[in-house]
């Protein structure tokens, strides 16, 4: 059976329906197209996001089920409560965006190539228009983790983390969602499930459910100030 995958008009934004994605490879929806700022807020706003290697073209995804973190119920371990009152890692907001993004990128591993040049040229640049964001964990004055996304209202699309140091992706998600859960913010997109995510406390939702509330959060307020370069401390 053919497969036909929508070619994106380079002069227009719109994407096709999500529901036409295709289900194997879960999600792939279309190719071509740019990393302009308005393409890829449209695209967060329709829930798809670009993935692609460094010798592809450029391909667009809304991949079915989602895996999200729900900042409300989330829960960490209390093995990593345990680290962190040993370790005290500090944790900030938008204090390094541009070395959280390269090194995410750094860090993959050669089978995951996706964070080339043009992707972090285009992540960079939402950051400078104030849409996308970063966490940090430090050790005293050293950079160990942290991770990055665009912030769509109440909902919060995670595009990648790394971590230098044990624990400390983990402990600035952890932060992040306590951080977020108080200035309203209701749910956190890590797109794709895997293990890892899976063992943080990851969910998955159906196409329907995620678009339904992506609807709903991507024009509701979050709270003055969540996204303001500051250090995160948890009551």
């Amino acid at each position: 059976m053919a497969i036909y995958l929508t070619e994106l008009d380079p002069f227009n934004v719109e994407f096709p329906s999500v529901f036409d994605a295709l289900e194997e490879p879960s999600g792939l929806l279309a190719f071509g197209g740019d990393l302009s700022p308005k393409r890829l807020l449209t695209a967060y706003r329709s829930g798809i996001f670009p993935w692609y290697g460094p010798d592809e073209p450029l391909l667009w995804w809304s991949p079915a089920p989602r895996a999200v973190f729900n900042p409300v119920t989330f829960q960490p371990a209390k093995s990593l409560k345990k680290f962190q009152r040993k370790h005290d890692y500090r944790v900030s907001i938008n204090q390094a965006t541009e070395q959280v993004i390269d090194y995410c990128a750094s860090t993959r591993s050669a089978e995951e190539t996706w964070i080339h040049p043009e992707m972090r040229k285009a992540y960079k640049r939402l950051a400078s228009l104030g849409y996308c964001h970063s966490v940090e964990v430090w050790r005293d004055q050293t950079l160990i983790g942290g991770l990055y996304g665009l912030s769509m209202g109440q909902l919060f699309c995670g595009e990648s983390m790394f971590s230098l140091e044990s624990n400390a992706s983990k402990i600035g998600l952890w932060y992040f969602c306590e951080h977020f859960k108080q200035h309203s913010g209701r749910l956190i997109d890590c797109q794709i499930m895997n293990p890892h995510l899976a063992s943080l406390g990851a969910q998955e939702l159906p196409r329907l459910e995620f678009m339904q509330q992506l609807e709903t959060l991507r024009d509701q307020s979050i709270g003055i100030g969540c996204f303001e370069p500051q250090w995160i401390t948890l009551d």
